[in-house]
């Protein structure tokens, strides 16, 4: 519990502190140990919901929050009306995140927070995060990057302390799923999102994405369930095909992160 009780001590130091919390492995551990830390009365988590924010992870962000009586607020965010949110660019995530620490930053001015933070760590400076520029804009803190604690580290961290989601596979936006360019709506997200939740149904473990490239559908899953895509590749091909695209292929490559911008750098 070392690393526990140094990540308590940090935030201690950041006064009364509004964590932006997802509900991700990362945000999570935040979320139980501030208010471990620092007590209804100093620490509060804010649920940004919008159109892009997965159900799923919904449902897990609300079930952290009541197993460990985590202060918890919601409130709407709408980088959905932005233009250059929707037109996709590869910076898209900078709007996003701008939308949100706006929002956040309000709510912290009006009610004395000292301190906005996020759930970024130590390994997310080596990967193509725009949102962090907006994070630096507006001041948010990150104290697991301050600490230097990585994916691993945190999920043993969140093992220790009981968080079921310890060992989740990450699910970023569902905008993340769309190819750069092809404009984000709400038709698209709710594609992505019914696609993967078919996939979970049928049984796929693991990191998975539903990459959408317009009438096309990408799938990613990890190695050892190729098996089981190809045994059910006649249901998933039509129930793909119900939502609305025109074809379905399984990436031979298998899942790995950030393979819309490699496939935007290769034009």
């Amino acid at each position: 519990m070392r690393e526990v009780a140094r990540l308590q001590g940090h935030l201690r130091q950041l006064g009364r502190v509004l964590l932006g919390y997802s509900g991700g492995v990362d945000s999570a551990l935040l979320a139980v140990v501030g208010t471990e830390a620092l007590g209804p009365e100093r620490f509060l988590a804010v649920i940004g919901k919008s159109a892009s924010y997965p159900e799923v992870q919904y449902r897990t962000a609300l079930a952290v929050a009541e197993r460990f009586g985590v202060p918890l607020r919601e409130m709407d965010t709408y980088e959905l009306e932005d233009p250059r949110y929707r037109a996709n660019p590869v910076d898209r995530c900078y709007f996003c995140k701008a939308e949100l620490w706006t929002r956040l930053s309000s709510v912290a001015r009006a009610e004395g927070f000292d301190t906005v933070i996020d759930g970024t760590n130590a390994d997310d400076g080596r990967e193509h995060r725009p949102g962090m520029v907006a994070g630096a804009e507006w001041r948010v803190r990150s104290p697991l990057a301050e600490l230097g604690l990585g994916k691993a580290v945190i999920r043993d961290m969140a093992r220790e302390l009981g968080i079921a989601i310890w060992d989740a596979p990450a699910a970023p936006c569902l905008s993340s799923r769309i190819r750069y360019g092809l404009p984000v709506t709400e038709a698209r997200l709710r594609q992505v999102e019914a696609g993967e939740a078919l996939l979970r149904e049928i049984g796929v473990a693991g990191d998975l994405r539903v990459r959408h490239l317009g009438d096309r559908a990408s799938l990613e899953v990890v190695p050892a369930e190729f098996a089981r895509l190809d045994e059910r590749w006649s249901e998933i091909t039509a129930g793909f095909r119900q939502l609305g695209f025109e074809s379905v292929e399984r990436d031979a490559r298998g899942y790995r992160r950030g393979s819309l911008l490699v496939l935007e750098a290769a034009g």
